[in-house]
């Protein structure tokens, strides 16, 4: 190995690391910081996923990064490449079994701290000796409920960091330390102590106090924020679970010499390159592949976004996990494993989600400057009150103090309260927030790219006219195709068969015949009384001309008409000439017009983006009012657009259904997946719209407007009361009653402007 790289001193490489141990974004940028250091190396850490993407040169190996994580206080890991091995999923149940246990803690926590809290706030609860039922319930939240912000607290001040981390922990500790020494040696712990709810400010003895209530409770609290910042956590890669599950887990293969072959059904991982393989109606083409016989009609739209189903035959190549429509395929494997192309954009989603910039937690950001200056302040405080010669008893009680107040039990509630209350009225609306990720980009989003199939369309086929020859009924054009095509398997056909149903009973069909790849035929019964037949041919003009039926000149111009709208057209004939076509296309949803209107009311600039046609694209945006189109896009050029966006500063937000989408979605700023849509496009977004329904988008940007501007007056609020405080603790003029009222106020008022959030009302019914 060593001579290896010898020979290629300079060679470039990348590697993605797995990394544990991270409690905050700051955790993240610390990591970036001690890797980038290397020379030679690029590094981006990405505290959502927990992972790290590194670029090095071949001077540094992948030994270097690793110890280099670890030096930095965190653990790292190459991920394995077996990904559809049996480890792989033993990873995402070793993050279930770590969400398990913090849900544990806050359960456990919750419901040893709300008595003790009760017993503080509320005199009549306060019987004989309660205050050591306190310390008996306080004790286990304070050091095993909050064990995970002492270890993170001790990891990051054994590298020098300080963090909200270190801010809960001493000031938790504090408050457990003082209030146990003032129970044992001080009067806290007399029979028949009692805790008065007073709010006055003056100078108390400390001995005489206890703080259990703010330590348990400031515990709990931020150990609920956690949780619910975990939950998001751990959704996070479920978008490339959700892409790796989408294709065929089995296939049935055929063996044994031409002539005499039989099937035999094996797991899609043991396929290798040159078998051939069954697909029949209705199931997952297993891997990428060529067609070696039959023909059918292939639906692409979960992976190219085409509306309308591709006809292949023999020759043709076909892309594994889409759907075969009809007829049955023999299929030659050309690409299996990691070089598909499902694996590839699985490899997008991967790429995307790692490259978007970390979020920072605004208390985080704030931490770096107000925990030391807390730190001091307490010291200070300390210093200052023995050298006037106040005491041991006093200075330590106003030191204390101040770390008691600094510690913001209201940066606990601030951004979960605002999450749960916003996060449900958006539930009410169909709308679902995966968490503050999600929110940071929306005040500034100026660009909403939106995918057409199944966002601005229905992404189903169905009639949008029907054409009539001369002196010809349309219903009566209708009704014959519809009796013909109500035979056929093909989603045109359906469509065409559906729309004929709604206007009453299809007449029966006898010596139906199916042309491969041009259209059907049948003896339909055209005069119910007489009981007469007629043969009626519904298909591509090919296929009526072989029949020697003519098309009428107005016919051909209507015609030609509809396809220029981008429309599909079956033709329809009978007694020797044509009667009349059919125009197919995908509905365009009836919100669509009014959504874009919305979307643009909110500042926003709308484009169309689709792996359609151009013609059918242009159709569908001049009809809901989208200026700018862009068409006939593969989902790597999906990424690429979003990316040009955001390279001409422009802060994107994507709306998608599609596993065709899902690299974009997850690209963009702002993700927004239809709830109608496939898992990948919901798991790799930030947003999803439940009902499938476009104008929910311009409701979903709202609340989470709203959401974050609550969440950032949480913050202020949560620290501007504790700040306000301190001067007053460090005067040793705050008795414990007094730094918790202030505490529960500033609780009370947070959750009070967060439940605030519940009378955002939609734009219209949801």
């Amino acid at each position: 190995m060593s001579t290896d790289l010898g020979q290629q001193p300079r060679v470039d490489g990348v590697v993605e690391l797995d990394i544990t141990g991270m409690t905050c974004a700051s955790c993240a940028n610390r990591i970036e910081r001690k890797l980038n250091k290397l020379d030679g190396v690029t590094a981006t850490v990405n505290y959502a996923t927990e992972k790290a993407s590194v670029q090095h040169t071949a001077d540094v190996s992948t030994d270097d990064l690793l110890r280099t994580v670890e030096a930095a206080g965190y653990q790292a890991a190459v991920p394995r490449t077996e990904r559809a091995d049996a480890d792989d999923d033993a990873a995402p149940d070793a993050r279930d079994h770590e969400l398990q246990t913090l849900r544990q803690r806050v359960l456990v926590s919750a419901a040893l701290s709300v008595p003790v809290i009760l017993m503080a706030m509320v005199p009549a609860l306060q019987f004989d000796n309660w205050q050591w039922l306190s310390l008996t319930l306080a004790a286990p939240v304070v050091v095993w409920g909050a064990w995970p912000f002492h270890r993170a607290a001790w990891t990051n001040l054994r590298h020098g960091a300080f963090t909200m981390d270190t801010l809960v922990s001493i000031g938790t500790l504090a408050a457990l330390s003082w209030s146990v020494v003032a129970l044992f040696f001080g009067h806290a712990g007399m029979p028949g102590m009692k805790h008065p709810f007073e709010l006055t400010v003056q100078r108390g003895e400390g001995l005489s106090n206890i703080y259990l209530e703010a330590a348990a409770g400031v515990t709990t609290f931020i150990l609920l924020g956690r949780y619910i910042e975990a939950r998001s956590k751990r959704a996070a890669g479920a978008a490339l679970r959700a892409l790796l599950d989408l294709g065929a887990k089995d296939v049935a293969v055929l063996r044994g010499p031409a002539g005499a072959e039989r099937e035999e059904r094996i797991p899609v991982a043991d396929l290798a390159v040159g078998d051939r393989f069954v697909v029949r109606p209705g199931e997952k083409i297993a891997t990428d592949g060529e067609v070696v016989s039959g023909r059918s009609a292939v639906d692409l739209s979960m992976l190219t976004g085409e509306s309308v189903p591709v006809e292949v035959a023999a020759g043709d190549t076909v892309v594994g996990a889409t759907v075969n429509a009809s007829g049955r395929l023999v299929v030659r494997a050309t690409r299996v494993g990691s070089d598909t192309q499902l694996a590839q954009m699985a490899k997008l989603v991967e790429d995307a989600q790692t490259g978007k910039a970390p979020v920072q937690r605004l208390a985080d950001r704030i931490s770096s400057v107000f925990v030391p200056l807390v730190l001091l302040l307490a010291l200070g405080t300390l210093v200052v009150w023995l050298l006037i010669g106040a005491g041991a008893s006093a200075a330590f009680t106003a030191a204390v103090a101040v770390l008691i107040i600094a510690c913001p039990c209201a940066l606990g509630l601030a951004t979960p309260t605002a999450l749960m209350v916003g996060t449900g009225r958006g539930a009410q609306l169909g709308i679902l927030i995966k968490g503050p990720e999600a929110l940071e980009a929306t005040r500034t989003v100026d660009t909403v790219v939106l995918d057409k199939t199944g966002t601005v369309t229905t992404g189903a086929m169905a009639v949008r006219q029907v054409l009539a020859a001369p002196d010809e009924s349309p219903d009566q054009v209708l009704r014959l195709a519809g009796a013909v095509e109500s035979a056929s398997e093909h989603p045109v056909a359906q469509a065409v068969a559906k729309a004929a149903a709604r206007h009453g009973a299809l007449p029966p069909v006898d010596d139906f015949t199916n042309h491969a790849g041009l259209g059907v035929a049948g003896a339909v019964s055209s005069d119910s009384e007489s009981g007469s037949a007629t043969t009626v041919l519904v298909g591509r003009p090919s296929l009526l001309e072989q029949q020697g039926m003519t098309v009428p000149e107005a016919l051909a111009a209507d015609v030609d008409e509809a396809q220029r709208r981008g429309e599909t057209v079956v033709l329809v004939g009978w007694d020797g000439r044509a009667r009349g076509a059919v125009a197919v296309a995908d509905a365009v949803k009836p919100t669509s017009a009014q959504a874009v209107a919305d979307l643009k009311q909110l500042g926003l600039r709308p484009i169309l983006l689709t792996g359609d046609q151009e013609l059918v694209a242009r159709s569908v945006a001049d009809e809901v009012g989208i200026d700018e189109v862009i068409a006939e896009v593969l989902p790597q050029d999906k990424v690429d657009v979003v990316r040009r966006l955001q390279d001409q500063g422009r802060v994107v937000a994507m709306v998608g259904d599609g596993v065709n989408d899902a690299a974009a979605l997850a690209q963009a700023d702002l993700g927004l997946a239809m709830g109608t849509g496939t898992d990948v496009a919901i798991e790799a977004s930030d947003l999803t719209l439940v009902s499938g329904d476009l104008a929910t988008a311009v409701d979903a940007i709202r609340l989470s407007r709203r959401t974050l501007s609550t969440i950032k007056g949480n913050m202020f609020w949560a620290f501007a009361y504790n700040v306000a405080a301190l001067p007053v603790a460090a005067l040793g003029l705050l008795n414990p009653m007094l730094a918790g009222a202030a505490m529960a106020f500033s609780s009370v008022f947070v959750v009070l402007n967060s439940l605030r959030l519940r009378s955002f009302r939609a734009l219209r019914r949801a």
